[in-house]
């Protein structure tokens, strides 16, 4: 007997057959609704943690079940870090950039900082944190919030710095007869020529944030031992039991959180930051990214530009605008001003007598013997080091090259080589250490691979942000001219690649001299392996508590660091600056 269908049920059965049908543009809003539930939720649920009181040993689960909590803190933990890095970057950059007085001492300044290791800075950044919030879970969390930062923001700094250095100067001219303000300049000119750059290199940095994760969670210092929980303790206290499985679920664990990374934030910044190439013909073949097509198609996002973003940048624009048009009246000298400055010049200059003095002091109670020994691992550290960067850009240089100009194999490649870039080496160490110890080379050899994947992803990232930004025009004009092999490469790859080559070199260079010491100086199974070199020297003069000794190997890196700059890499960027702009 078949029964019959009441209007209520045919009713519901017509609004199913229908839901297919319904606007797409409703997902997105669905989607967003529920992220931002999500994000509430996890700034109650971390806040009442933060502010909560300081738990001074926390117990590291290596329990499967815990691994979501970790990466969550730890995914927290660095985009904190690199929120405070591109505020840093931008402010940073443009005034070194512009500011020829002030790019005397922040070039070389920002030298020292890149070289001085995550281990130097973390004595002093977590001392300070401590105190300025004592009791409490907040002073340890900003203190690794800030040792991350440290290890994601020199890159950065460098890429907008050099992308601002090397804008074109028909642009600059362009931008002047416009009579465009400051705000006009800096969002309609140099930030979105400095956008491909500063993609790729932030996707460097979150990949070296995860790579800092293991030094930054969880450290000895002197008798005191911080731990917080995250995936890089959570890896740290794998590799010190030997338990190889714990590790492979952690890298695991870590891996999931790139790809979904790469999926809803890095694939959909790259394809929107396309339209920022500077070229006259589109490429046929653009980035594309399904998240960006669902937020562009979202009713809801849209209606939010529309009422909030949209007048928010009319009224900055018509603010700055009508400033720079406003007649201005003649500067009058002030004299308070020249005595205020003189007055800060001074006390800079006794602030950093000081400074020389006290090192002084502290270095003259060092021994002959661990000159010695730290001079000897200087060299050795320089050797690994070089060695280290002249591997890597022997097959960064053409893969990078192959991977931007194919937007197809750039879908395959970047995330493989975001999650390899991301992949902390330590993490991998045991494993490589055991490999070689049974082949032979032991620890002096392990540190080179180390270096070597801890590096050579900051000239493979570079390289392929140089290699998307050359424009299609031209190489259509050298596929019309038939320019091809060694010629191709030497008039349109390597110039067009140069200046983004240059930035990958120096903080390649950088990042190895930081890796030195995680891969000198290794703990294992209740056993510490190590080798000769300054990166060994701070590691265990950090564990030791041994202050003079740490002050001393930091400041030969450091000056190591600036010495090369300065005789290299300054030489190129004034070579990237002047000789490889794109401009007609």
């Amino acid at each position: 007997m078949k029964k019959r269908l009441s209007w209520r049920g045919f009713s519901a059965y017509r609004l199913w057959a229908q839901l297919p049908h319904l606007e797409v543009s409703q997902l997105p809003d669905v989607i967003m609704f529920g992220a931002g539930i999500a994000l509430f939720y996890a700034v109650v649920t971390v806040g009442h943690s933060w502010f909560g009181p300081f738990t001074p040993s926390v117990e590291i689960s290596r329990s499967l079940w815990a691994l979501p909590a970790y990466a969550g803190y730890s995914l927290l933990r660095i985009t904190i870090a690199y929120a405070l890095s591109l505020g840093f970057t931008l402010v940073y950059g443009y005034v070194a950039a512009y500011n020829p007085r002030a790019e005397r001492f922040m070039i070389p300044l920002l030298d020292v900082l890149q070289s001085i290791p995550v281990l130097s800075f973390l004595p002093g950044v977590m001392l300070a944190m401590v105190a300025l919030f004592p009791g409490r879970q907040l002073g340890v969390e900003l203190g690794a919030i800030l040792l991350i930062f440290t290890g994601q923001v020199w890159n950065m700094a460098f890429s907008f710095y050099a992308s601002l250095k090397s804008i074109p100067k028909d642009m600059r001219e362009a931008a002047t007869i416009y009579r465009f303000s400051w705000w006009q300049r800096f969002t309609q000119m140099e930030l979105p020529f400095s956008a491909i750059g500063l993609v790729w290199n932030s996707m460097m940095s979150v990949a070296g944030g995860w790579f800092a994760l293991m030094v930054c969670e969880m450290f000895v210092l002197g008798s005191r031992d911080f731990r917080l929980p995250g995936l890089g303790s959570y890896l740290q206290t794998a590799a010190s039991a030997g338990d190889t499985t714990s590790i492979l679920w952690g890298i695991a664990t870590m891996v999931a959180v790139i790809v979904l990374l790469d999926q809803f934030v890095w694939r959909p910044v790259i394809a929107w930051a396309e339209k920022f190439k500077v070229e006259t013909v589109e490429s046929t073949d653009a980035p594309r990214s399904w998240v960006l097509n669902l937020v562009q198609r979202s009713s809801g996002l849209a209606s939010i530009r529309q009422k909030t973003l949209r007048p928010l940048g009319e009224r900055l624009l018509l603010h700055f605008a009508r400033k720079s048009t406003e007649e201005r009246p003649a500067e009058v000298a002030a004299p308070w001003r020249d005595w205020l400055l003189r007055a800060l010049a001074v006390l800079t200059l006794a602030g950093i007598g000081y400074g020389v003095v006290r090192a002084a002091i502290i270095l003259s109670g060092l021994q002959k013997v661990e000159l010695h020994e730290t001079a000897l691992g200087l060299g050795a550290t320089f050797l690994r080091v070089n060695l280290a960067l002249l591997i890597g850009a022997l097959w960064t240089i053409p893969a990078g090259v192959a991977i931007g100009f194919n937007p197809r194999l750039a879908r395959i490649a970047q995330p493989l080589a975001q999650i390899a870039a991301s992949v902390p080496a330590t993490a991998l160490l045991p494993v490589i250490l055991l490999l070689l110890i049974r082949i032979g080379g032991g620890l002096g050899l392990a540190s080179i691979v180390v270096l070597l994947l801890g590096t050579q992803w900051y000239v493979l990232f570079n390289v392929i942000a140089g290699a998307m930004a050359i424009p299609t025009d031209l190489k259509e004009c050298c596929s019309v001219f038939q320019i091809r092999g060694i010629q191709r490469w030497k008039r349109l790859i390597l110039p067009g690649i140069f200046p983004y080559l240059v930035t990958g070199l120096v903080t390649a260079s950088g990042g190895a001299w930081n890796a030195s010491i995680v891969a000198e100086y290794f703990h294992f199974k209740g056993q510490i392996y190590t080798t000769t070199g300054l990166g060994a020297t701070i590691s265990q003069a950090t564990d030791s508590g041994d202050f003079h000794l740490l002050l001393a190997a930091t400041m030969m890196m450091a000056a190591t660091v600036v010495t090369v700059n300065r005789l290299v890499w300054r030489k190129l960027y004034g070579l990237a600056e002047t000789r490889f702009r794109l401009e007609t």
